[in-house]
């Protein structure tokens, strides 16, 4: 794939992200080689866990402002399924099959926030950054990052991450629930390696079945975001970006 490269060490699918020069920011191609390889991994028996990382300098920069995703279409409904192009992304992680791990670093913000957002266990530097900046770019967040927000966190904590639109660090998303561990620059692959080595190790049946309980129980929040696509691209035109 263009935008991402795949690597496999046994029963462990490594996904990274692969625009370092761009701080790997989202466009259409990216997200949907992101939907594609997690909608695929259903039918992939051999896989017991994916780690979705990011080359380069950062995790995720978030969305592509000079190419930003959800544009085009030649009628009402194309236009509409295009712009919901992040949700698929994060729908397609949030819903795979096999257990996820997000390997954070630099940068998590916007989508990027987003896409890790929906992995199951998130592993950070401590020098990692996280940011929701939509609502201060006049964008509401999209691409279901706050129904899985408030599950993760809360909805106080949740409310204070989007609307206020503050930058936090490792610690800080470690204290409030949102990240599983911090580690040093150095002890990251290592961390993430052990990480996904325990989950490998646990009863397959066991596993698969909880996740999917994790998974009905969250969606029990409800889902207010079937028309967040239209969200996100009216406020992607309003600033003509």
């Amino acid at each position: 794939m263009s935008t991402l490269e795949l690597s496999q060490d046994g029963p462990v699918l490594q996904v990274w992200l692969n625009r370092p020069d761009s701080l790997n920011a989202l466009d259409d191609a990216t997200l949907t080689d992101i939907a594609e390889v997690f909608d695929g991994a259903a039918r992939r028996f051999d896989l017991k866990a994916i780690v979705l990382g990011g080359r380069g300098r950062s995790f995720c920069a978030g969305a592509d402002l000079k190419n930003p995703p959800g544009r085009g279409g030649t009628g009402e409904r194309e236009r509409r399924w295009r712009s919901q192009i992040g949700d698929r992304a994060c729908r397609a992680i949030a819903d795979c099959e096999v257990v996820t791990i997000a390997r954070l670093h630099g940068h998590v913000f916007g989508g990027g926030f987003a896409l890790a957002l929906s992995c199951d266990f998130r592993v950070a530097t401590e020098t990692t950054s996280f940011a929701l900046p939509e609502v201060d770019l006049g964008i509401p967040m999209t691409w279901g990052a706050v129904p899985r927000l408030i599950a993760e966190v809360g909805a106080s904590r949740a409310r204070e991450i989007v609307m206020l639109c503050d930058r936090f660090d490792a610690a800080t998303a470690h204290r409030i629930g949102l990240v599983h561990r911090v580690v040093s620059d150095a002890e990251l692959d290592d961390a993430v390696a052990a990480l996904a080595g325990q989950l490998v190790a646990k009863p397959e049946r066991a596993l698969d079945v909880s996740k999917s309980q994790f998974r009905a129980y969250s969606n029990s929040l409800g889902d207010a975001t079937l028309s967040d696509g239209d969200y996100f691209r009216e406020g992607i035109a309003a600033h003509r970006l």
